[in-house]
């Protein structure tokens, strides 16, 4: 279909996803904008019964669902209880970045008030992670929404309990803070004071920014994200991430080892973490299956594996460069494994009929003391 011209000048026809063509303007006198109806982002994923096709094939599942065994856990018709998280990838690589960049401010921060000198290349790196990771955090939450406008509309809430209305604030101010402290040095001499300030106030918002994801998961009713440790995990790995990156660019040797040093707390702290939160799971053995096996156990065991190799390799003899940017990469391959790993097993967990219903019925009996 070609693109016409309305009267007023407007397209007649705009594209849409999928190669097909929507009229830009609705024609019954209303003057809607129709493209804000499309669906784009989590929302596109989304799959309502749309036919009356569906509708049948809806209606002739409950008949079929086999009766309950005498001991077996009981199901919503053989289907899941929860609807499953429609967010995208893109919302397991910002908990990656994000963490990744909030720490780097918070080491940042550190490093500047008590690093003197002969750190301050080290304060420059942590401001300009800071500055990008942010934006590209942003670019990633933006792409799971679907609109740039939609972040937006978050900001209009402010609300303390709400762990995604303070993520969004967060991020916005965690933004604008870092890519001031890594900007100001280089514009006007007046206001070169500044960049210390703003460095200091990144890095403060970047233990919120590391941490909130965590907080965010265990608000919800997925059965494995029901556990407040998601968010220490969130912080350790986020330390870890960061240490393992900044260990791959080129430093000193105070810059190096201040950076092996807040590598190793991340790192033993997220096998501490993730230990206890697969105990925690494993009180109900169906909930923490999917940290066991198939894809989402591979990426668990795996980053537990290489943060692990990369910790042993960093405390080991020597400080040549190359054991560091061995250890960092496998420190950074863990740091995405175990966000991917989280992420990916959340959504299984969901998906599991019975998961819900086990974990409902056996932790208050666990926390009476009664098994």
């Amino acid at each position: 279909m070609s693109e016409t011209k309305s009267s007023n000048g407007i397209p007649g026809f705009v594209p849409i996803p999928g190669g097909a063509e929507l009229p830009a303007r609705s024609d019954d006198g209303r003057n809607i904008d129709l493209q804000t109806g499309l669906l784009l982002g989590e929302g596109s994923g989304q799959k309502p019964l749309a036919s009356r096709e569906d509708v049948d094939l809806q209606s002739q599942i409950f008949p079929y669902v086999p009766s309950r065994q005498p001991g077996e856990t009981p199901t919503y018709y053989g289907v899941p209880v929860l609807k499953e998280p429609v967010w995208m990838w893109t919302i397991a690589a910002y908990f990656y970045v994000g963490g990744l960049c909030g720490m780097s401010a918070t080491l940042g921060a550190a490093v500047q008030l008590l690093g003197g000198r002969e750190m301050r290349p080290l304060v420059i790196k942590t401001r300009w992670i800071a500055t990008v990771g942010a934006a590209i955090s942003t670019f990633f939450l933006i792409e799971d929404l679907g609109r740039p406008e939609r972040f937006l509309h978050m900001l209009r809430v402010f609300k303390l309990t709400s762990p995604m209305s303070m993520g969004s604030w967060v991020l916005s101010a965690f933004s604008a803070a870092a890519g001031a402290s890594a900007v100001l040095p280089y514009g006007p001499r007046v206001f070169r004071p500044l960049a210390g300030v703003c460095g200091i106030l990144a890095g403060l918002l970047g233990l919120p920014l590391a941490a909130y994801t965590g907080v965010l998961l265990a608000q919800t009713a997925v059965p494995l994200w029901k556990n407040r440790l998601w968010s220490v995990l969130a912080l350790c790995s986020g330390t870890a991430a960061a240490g393992s990156f900044l260990g791959l660019l080129p430093l000193n040797a105070k810059e190096a080892r201040a950076i092996r040093m807040f590598g190793l707390t991340g790192e033993c702290g997220e096998l501490l973490i993730a230990n206890e939160l697969e105990k925690e799971a494993s009180r109900v053995q169906r909930v923490a299956r999917p940290l066991r096996d198939g894809l989402t156990g591979f990426l668990w065991q795996s980053a537990k594996v290489l943060t692990v190799v990369s910790a042993v390799i960093s405390i080991a003899p020597g400080r040549s460069r190359k054991k560091r940017i061995t250890a960092g990469l496998l420190g950074t391959g863990a740091g995405i494994c175990v966000r991917f790993a989280y992420f990916l097993a959340g959504k299984r967990s969901a998906r599991d009929p019975r998961a819900t219903f086990e974990q409902q019925r056996q932790i208050p009996a666990l926390h009476a003391g009664n098994i």
